[in-house]
């Protein structure tokens, strides 16, 4: 029996497969970075006098976390450079959580600025604002169409904290004027002039995005490694989402500000997608609002092992393939606004290509410069074109990784040991690991999982980097934080 290919054949057809692909993958960064950036100019902020100043709440949805770490958070809280009574923070935990809601009434007694709201379960008669609000909202498309509508019992994570003290806080401030919704994570901390950065950009925008930064980007590979993820997408490559509000955009899941009268009218925060981001981001788009970005970043804690942090990224891929699902349907994206919108995802989807079309397309130009040409010599072209791609693209995001450490690594040794560690190899066999998350996350969609939060473990790393920025003296958990990752 003879075949039409021989495996030579198969193996050509399968090196320009992978080439195509990895060209693909640089054709989708090219578009990325020719979008222009909406930068904000906290500057502005100072024109505005104190009445002038938008009202800003600030919410903290938290799960079993460390008093440390929640302390640490609200220390960089302490000396922000706003107008006290133009602000709240409000802690959001779940009613039922028992012993970080001990925590918070203990540290409200050390942050006068501190309020805390439990989140009951959805049968209590406060999540009544919710439902009134849906019921008259078509935007809250989850809660009229799908196997889930006016299902109350939603999964008890960060959005549905998010949605019950949102509309609670909406209630009750009903006829005082707008107000800015802020959230950020358990490990976040904000720069001094995070508030006052919301304010000069809703000048000019409708919703905000600060950037982010990991503060213990040296503490493990592992450590190291996912720091490099924040540093490639949120401080490279994310902003340019913002691009005059002609691409669809997402957010970052912290650090970020809405107007309170764009989330009533545009349906709060879906509860049945595994992460708020992406989904919440590309509504607000569709419907017009622009976005603005923040370059001074929220300093924030990254997984320390590489377990935690394909706990973390599993549902991150989770999210990004439910938000791209029905939800465009419902909200009415157009094919090419769809295709756009599916190029946020594909620098994360391909990151394994780097592993395998760089190394393959090595091969094949050495073997043409060594006589021995095993491919057809456009073949060969094509992983050499893809070769200078790759590298640079790699210097543009080493440079601005460089720079980017500056925010967090006071000493240059510290900031030439990081780019040290991310040298290319080292990268490859990180963007070969996230393959486990692009599998379970893409499995956890098909089987409808994701709706019970996860939490990603924190260890408090960053209290000794927190407290040295914003001058609350030395740290006192170094011993704790040694003994884990001494662990690990």
């Amino acid at each position: 029996m003879s075949f039409p290919f021989s495996l030579t054949d198969g193996l050509i057809a399968a090196f320009v497969a992978i080439q195509l692909l990895y060209f693909g993958s640089f054709i989708v960064d090219f578009y990325l970075f020719s979008r222009p950036i909406n930068w904000v100019d906290v500057r502005e902020a100072d024109h505005l006098g104190h009445d002038e100043l938008p009202y800003i709440v600030l919410f903290y949805p938290v799960l079993r976390e460390l008093e440390e770490t929640m302390r640490t958070t609200f220390t960089s809280l302490t000396d922000l450079d706003y107008p006290v009574d133009r602000y709240r923070v409000i802690a959001i935990p779940n009613a039922d959580d028992i012993q970080t809601v001990a925590s918070l009434r203990r540290l409200t007694r050390e942050f006068s600025f501190l309020e805390v709201i439990e989140v009951p379960p959805t049968g209590d008669p406060g999540w009544a604002p919710v439902w009134r609000s849906w019921d008259a909202n078509p935007h809250a498309y989850w809660w009229h169409h799908g196997p889930r509508a006016y299902d109350r019992a939603l999964p008890p994570k960060k959005t549905r904290q998010l949605i019950y003290a949102f509309y609670r806080t909406a209630e009750e401030r009903a006829g005082k004027g707008d107000f800015l919704v802020n959230y950020i994570d358990a490990d976040s901390a904000p720069p001094r002039d995070h508030f006052k950065a919301a304010a000069a950009g809703m000048l000019h925008y409708d919703v905000l995005q600060a950037t982010n930064i990991a503060g213990n980007l040296n503490d493990t590979m592992a450590a190291t490694w996912h720091s490099f993820d924040h540093m490639v997408w949120d401080g490279c490559k994310y902003p340019h989402l913002s691009a005059n509000g002609t691409h669809p955009y997402w957010v970052l899941g912290k650090g970020l500000f809405f107007k309170a009268s764009d989330l009533i009218e545009l349906g709060g925060f879906h509860p049945w997608i595994t992460i708020e981001d992406p989904e919440v981001g590309m509504r607000m788009w569709k419907n017009g609002r622009t976005l603005g970005i923040i370059a001074n970043p929220l300093i924030e804690e990254v997984p320390y092992t590489i377990g935690h942090g394909i706990t973390q990224r599993k549902r991150w891929v989770c999210g990004f393939f439910q938000s791209l699902a029905v939800p465009l349907d419902h909200m009415g994206f157009t094919f090419q606004e769809r295709v756009k919108a599916w190029m946020n995802f594909l620098p994360c989807m391909s990151l394994w290509l780097n592993a395998v079309g760089l190394p393959a397309g090595i091969w094949a130009v050495a073997e043409y410069a060594a006589g021995t040409p095993a491919l057809p010599i456009w073949a060969t072209g094509l992983a050499l074109l893809n070769l200078a791609l790759f590298f640079g693209s790699l210097m543009l995001i080493y440079w601005n990784t460089w720079k980017r450490t500056a925010f967090v690594l006071k000493r240059r040794r510290d900031r030439i040991q990081y780019m040290i560690r991310v040298n290319p190899l080292s990268i490859m066999i990180f963007w070969l690991i996230w393959l486990i998350p692009l599998w379970i996350g893409w499995r956890m969609y098909r089987r409808d999982e994701g709706l019970v939060w996860e939490r990603t473990v924190k260890i408090n790393a960053n209290e000794e980097l927190v407290r040295e920025v914003h001058g609350a003296g030395p740290a006192d958990n170094a011993p704790f934080r040694r003994a884990i990752l001494s662990v690990n």
